[in-house]
């Protein structure tokens, strides 16, 4: 079970993301991004966001920790915002909280560079997930004591919003040419070389596990909880497989300099 905490000061919405989600302190003295229950995109976006996360976290890409976060919205009632105060209102009890990382800097490939090998990891996980929302214009990544952090995975998993057609729907080629990482030369055979063997039915069964249940009953076409987790360990396993012979890639806008602002923190970080 994923690691819990209780919200105790709501400090302030974050309106980049489409779900708006809160920076909120909590009992443990961390302090944590939460992307609310009551958001727009549902639960099925918290799921995907826990199963992408934790299972790249296993496959040693870098996530910030998940949290399960429990939320009163009586300690949001300072924010002047209507319709977030809407939110906070749905979305008391359970939600999800990812670690806030002080002093990070939203990636951006023109200015930060990335080894081939860890694009090709990063690249191919993605396919993987079928992220659709990792693309250079906004890369859902970011730098951390020099360090790529991957973030945001409420958006993958796209074929759980119709389990119906979820098994033709995962057999499509996945279109890499918009990602993020496309100029550093991924390698995705490469990566899954490295990779899928890793992805077996004890490792999806462990983070599978991880979603609470209240997040899977009443899915339309399953019985129970584990049958849905079931769903989701057998559509991951099958495109471990050979998802990298059907990812297309193609070349993203060349490398500009950074900015003057950053220049000598990008220079001191080449320099290593």
């Amino acid at each position: 079970m994923l690691r819990e905490v209780t919200g105790i000061r709501y400090v302030t919405p974050l309106r980049e993301g489409g779900s708006v989600p809160g920076v909120v302190e909590a009992d443990d003295l961390g302090t944590y991004v939460v992307k609310f229950s009551g958001a727009a995109q549902g639960r099925k976006a918290l799921i995907a966001e826990v199963i992408a996360g934790e299972l790249a976290r296993r496959l040693e890409l870098r996530v910030p920790e998940l949290v399960r976060f429990d939320f009163d919205p009586v300690i949001g009632l300072g924010e002047p915002d209507q319709e977030i105060q809407d939110l906070l209102k749905a979305s008391g009890g359970l939600n999800l909280g990812m670690d806030f990382l002080p002093g990070s800097l939203g990636f951006d490939p023109l200015v930060f560079e990335v080894e081939s090998a860890e694009a090709s990891r990063i690249v191919w996980f993605d396919a993987l997930i079928g992220n659709v929302d990792r693309s250079w214009r906004n890369p859902n990544m970011l730098v951390w004591h020099r360090n790529v952090w991957l973030i945001d995975h409420g958006a993958s998993l796209v074929w759980h919003h119709n389990w119906k057609t979820a098994a033709a729907f995962s057999a499509r080629p996945y279109d890499a040419s918009d990602h993020a990482l496309t100029r550093f030369s991924p390698d995705p055979a490469a990566a899954a070389a490295e990779l899928a063997p890793r992805v077996t039915e004890e490792l999806l069964a462990e983070v599978t596990a991880l979603v609470p249940d209240e997040w899977l009953v009443d899915e339309p076409g399953f019985d129970t909880p584990d049958n849905v987790r079931r769903a989701y360990r057998e559509l991951l396993a099958a495109r471990a497989v050979d998802i990298h012979q059907r990812i297309t890639t193609g070349r993203a806008p060349e490398k500009q300099p950074p900015p003057e602002w950053l220049r000598p923190w990008v220079e001191g970080k080449n320099a290593k």
